[in-house]
């Protein structure tokens, strides 16, 4: 029992407080022997009861079963399908608390992770990225179920730890169109003949267009095809259809509008397959990419490389302001979509891009002699996946350790790194910070997914002394 309930009559005994949120937006408290307890529905300052629900030597977890005393924080879920009861949708974590108080605690986490796993400090915490909290995600995977005793066919994310899915009739986070076209889907694959053998829709939102992409496990019959037609044409959809992997995606009727985002500040529009990496919050990624490119600084003399360029989201945007630009990605079928991006542009533009080149390369396998290779930039966009760029970083390293492999190469005088993973960001850091002559000058969090526990931030590195070369 804590000392506060113990004092103070108004709380049962067996109560706890919560001292703070963990990055799975579960509540932080200790029992009076000081063993942690994780409480789901939690927040920080709150008095609560607790279902112990599992138990170690060091922790236990549980739920929050009455709340004897609320934070200020707490708000009222967006969601009818949100909460902690059987069935509850899993796809937010975090809808109780503010959303100012969400991104408070990312930037925390960020943060944290830079101190504890990289003993980096940034000299300046930027202003943290947000935008709009509901109707946001312009990309989603969504799990379809025949369920045979209910007699419906559900449409959504899973349930809160659970492999069935939620029964859901609106989504206030997905597009607000998906959202209110997720009961008509639901009426749509129960009249279809393969309704047993469809297992996910993914939706994929552009500017103009909304595609929808249909897995099949068998082929679909005429009469499922002119289903899908006429949901098309009454809904202003696109249809794409996958029967095995992500490259046999197919437009299941040819015209009709280009899936593409724009970057209206550079000029640069992005055309894209609903299967492709593109950032999940369109508002954000303008900003993201507005604000990644100012802190770049990148001037009309200089060459620019972008690390895990996709798509080309960082590299066409660069290209409108350096002399030179390098996009270099694992896959070659990356590369070639690039290029097309690229020719697309310098089509609709008055004014090309500067010189731009894209290279394939196994990204987790780089060496110091392929970094000298690829040649001296004096800026780096590095925007890898959930797994970070320990190769990279970790080849900027011993060639900061071993000048004789450099040659008359020259490192990046300055380094911005997109993370999906603070994790990963703060092991990359600390190698650059300790190991590859780097300060780490600035870093703050992205609310890319909010009332999720994601966590997306940047952060900036500049070389702290002179070089051999210097």
């Amino acid at each position: 029992m804590s000392a506060e309930a113990q004092n103070n009559p108004m709380y049962p005994d067996g109560s706890l407080a919560v001292e703070s949120l963990d990055i799975e937006a579960q509540g932080i408290a200790h029992r009076d022997d000081g063993k942690v307890v994780f409480i789901e529905g939690a927040l920080p300052f709150e008095q609560v009861s607790v279902s112990v629900h599992r138990k170690k030597n060091n922790w236990e977890a549980g739920t929050a079963t009455a709340i004897h005393r609320e934070s200020s924080q707490r708000v009222r879920p967006g969601c009818p399908h949100f909460g902690l009861h059987a069935g509850a949708c899993g796809g937010c974590k975090m809808q109780h608390l503010h959303p100012a108080a969400q991104v408070a605690i990312k930037q925390r986490v960020l943060e944290d992770n830079l101190w504890h796993l990289g003993k980096v400090k940034a000299e300046t915490l930027l202003r943290p990225i947000e935008g709009p909290t509901w109707g946001y995600r312009y990309r989603a995977r969504l799990s379809v179920r025949h369920v045979h005793k209910k007699g419906v066919v559900l449409i959504g994310f899973h349930e809160r730890k659970s492999r069935y899915v939620a029964d859901m009739g609106v989504c206030p986070v997905l597009h607000p169109r998906v959202s209110a076209m997720l009961a008509p889907l639901r009426e749509l694959i129960f009249g279809m003949d393969g309704r047993e053998t469809c297992p996910q829709i993914e939706l994929a939102a552009g500017d103009a267009v909304i595609a929808l992409v249909l897995r099949h496990l068998e082929p679909l019959s005429d009469d499922d095809l002119a289903r899908l037609r006429g949901f098309a044409q009454q809904h202003g959809v696109q249809w794409w259809l996958q029967s095995k992997g992500p490259d046999t995606v197919r437009l299941l009727d040819e015209g009709g509008e280009t899936l593409a985002y724009g970057l209206p500040e550079f000029g640069i529009t992005m055309p894209f397959k609903p299967t492709d990496f593109t950032q999940v919050n369109p508002a954000i990624n303008r900003v993201l990419v507005t604000r990644a490119l100012r802190l770049l600084d990148a001037q009309p003399h200089e060459r620019v490389i972008d690390w895990f360029c996709g798509l080309g989201n960082f590299t066409l945007p660069i290209a409108t302001l350096a002399g030179e630009v390098l996009g270099i990605e694992g896959s070659e079928t990356l590369v070639a979509r690039s290029r097309e991006n690229l020719a697309g542009n310098n089509q609709r533009r008055s004014r090309a891009l500067a010189p731009t080149q894209f290279a394939a390369r196994n990204l987790f396998e780089m060496t110091p002699e392929q970094l000298v290779a690829d040649g001296t930039a004096q800026k780096w966009l590095v925007d890898p996946p959930r797994e970070g760029a320990f190769a990279l970083a970790k080849a900027l390293a011993d060639l900061h350790q071993q000048p004789e492999l450099r040659g008359n190469w020259v490192p990046p005088q300055r380094i911005v790194y997109v993370s999906c993973n603070p994790a990963t960001l703060a092991r990359d850091a600390g190698l650059l910070v300790h190991q590859a002559g780097y300060r780490c000058v600035a870093a703050g969090a992205v609310n890319m997914f909010p009332h999720t526990a994601h966590v997306e931030s940047m952060a900036v590195f500049e070389l702290a002394g002179p070089t051999a070369a210097d």
